[in-house]
């Protein structure tokens, strides 16, 4: 049936005034986009509108389903092994992604994982995985596929191929401030999950003060959304809450990251990313069939950590994208910085909070990140911050490490870092930080299903 056509005007007016347009015709006003019927001007209003009024449960689903099929949809297929993926809803230093995947895939089960480049003042993966010497993020979908089959995962980048509405539709909410509406996010992420042909998908949802979304309700609410449009779809979606309020790891900046992870691959690394991603890499082989439950699923990625499995599939995976697989041997072949500077703190006291928003930002003027579109990304500059709230510290202590191209801007850095990790008083009471790993929300319980049906009629609201 022929989608129904509105005008550009109404459909704007109506999503401004709170009323909900039918399924076809925003599938018909979206599909105007794609088709240039529709200005880049009329569609930042209607994602201003989106993000004051949301969407009802049928608006997501007719949007999801356009921006699906605006582009190739891999095939799921029925043969073993299954395909499993995980996305993270972004933070700073989360290089989750560049340890989980191999880890999963050492273990049998396939990871077709699309990432993203950095978003406000997050990182991405993808830009981090470029600074390895000769590796190639962009895959088209043939190429996606057959890695798969003869690697059992890719590391790539979304193209031009696989939901380009997104990919339009996400430059356009980068500069528009309506990153943050929790419809967007989960049509935006689902498209393009979808798309990878998954059986299922695990999500990692940040909450804290440098999310996307800060506030743990709201955390939940996108999680429960993207359950349902995982349920609506065929894909189990399965959320674990985890903390943003404090850096993951200790590296923040490509090159740096690049080299925590292949640490973490060999169990070295922090002890807060190992976390992470163990519950992670349980979860997925538990969705994939190889793991009969969460405990044996760990010990299984605990075994491939130590026995190397997981760092020879990191190897694979660079191989088989054109990059150095030395790096996973020495890390040292990656770019280095010419310039560090040591960051100390002023007097002695108590780690009591971190702006990890003030954290991200400062990464990004630095050079980890963009801030226009142009911007080109210095992979070799960054972070290494070497504390957490709780900890104690005394006068004169090394808090952090920046890694600058110049000392000018290392000089900058420091001043912000400084000004966003807040010491006080040993006296003073501690402040309680988010936990690592919070809430497990999965659709096949009945609770949560009931909230992701409100979470839906919410969002219309």
């Amino acid at each position: 049936m022929e989608s129904r056509a509105v005008r550009p005007y109404e459909a704007i007016r109506r999503k401004r005034d709170g009323l909900a347009l039918e399924p076809d015709e925003l599938r018909a006003f979206f599909e105007g986009y794609a088709g240039g019927e529709v200005g880049d001007y009329q569609m930042a209003a209607f994602l201003m509108a989106v993000h004051y009024r949301g969407l009802s449960g049928a608006e997501l689903d007719a949007l999801v389903d356009v921006m699906l099929h605006s582009g190739v949809v891999l095939s799921r297929g029925t043969a073993p092994p299954a395909r499993v993926d995980k996305h993270s809803t972004g933070g700073v230093g989360d290089k989750v992604s560049l340890v989980l995947a191999p880890l999963v895939a050492s273990l049998g089960v396939a990871v077709p994982m699309m990432s993203g480049r950095g978003l406000g003042h997050t990182g991405g993966t993808a830009d981090k995985l470029e600074a390895i010497p000769g590796f190639r993020a962009s895959l088209d979908p043939r190429a996606f596929q057959a890695q798969i089959d003869r690697v059992g995962c890719a590391l790539a980048v979304q193209t031009d191929e696989i939901a380009p509405l997104d990919r339009r539709l996400y430059a356009l909410r980068d500069v528009t401030a309506t990153v943050e509406s929790i419809p967007l996010i989960a049509a935006s992420i689902m498209s393009k999950k979808l798309a990878e042909g998954l059986h299922a998908l695990v999500l990692d949802v940040k909450q804290g003060n440098g999310a996307f979304i800060p506030e743990p309700d709201r955390a939940r609410e996108l999680a429960r959304t993207m359950i349902r449009i995982g349920a609506a779809h065929g894909v189990e979606v399965l959320a674990r809450l985890t903390a943003m309020d404090r850096p993951l790891g200790w590296a923040v900046g490509n090159a740096l990251e690049v080299e925590e992870s292949i640490f973490a691959l060999r169990g070295e690394g922090p002890p807060d990313l190992l976390e992470v991603t163990l519950v992670l890499a349980a979860d997925m082989l538990v969705l994939g069939g190889v793991a009969a439950d969460e405990r044996s699923a760990r010990a299984a990625a605990e075994r491939a950590l130590r026995d190397g499995r997981a760092l020879e599939k990191l190897r694979a995976v660079i191989d088989a994208q054109g990059g150095n697989a030395a790096v996973v041997d020495d890390p040292a072949i990656l770019p280095q910085a010419p310039v560090r500077t040591t960051v100390v703190a002023g007097a002695a006291g108590r780690v009591t909070a971190m702006d990890v928003r003030a954290i991200g930002a400062a990464a990004v003027e630095l050079g980890v990140g963009r801030s226009k579109l142009d911007d080109v990304i210095d992979p070799a500059v960054g972070f290494h911050i070497t504390v957490k709230p709780g900890d104690e510290v005394a006068a004169g202590e090394p808090l952090a490490t920046v890694f600058a191209s110049n000392a000018g801007t290392a000089a900058t850095a420091a001043r912000r870092l400084l000004g966003a990790i807040r010491i006080s008083s040993r006296t003073e009471p501690a402040a309680s930080p988010l936990p690592l790993i919070g809430d497990r929300i999965a659709a096949h319980h009945p609770a949560d299903a009931a909230a992701a049906d409100a979470a839906a009629a919410a969002s219309a609201t």
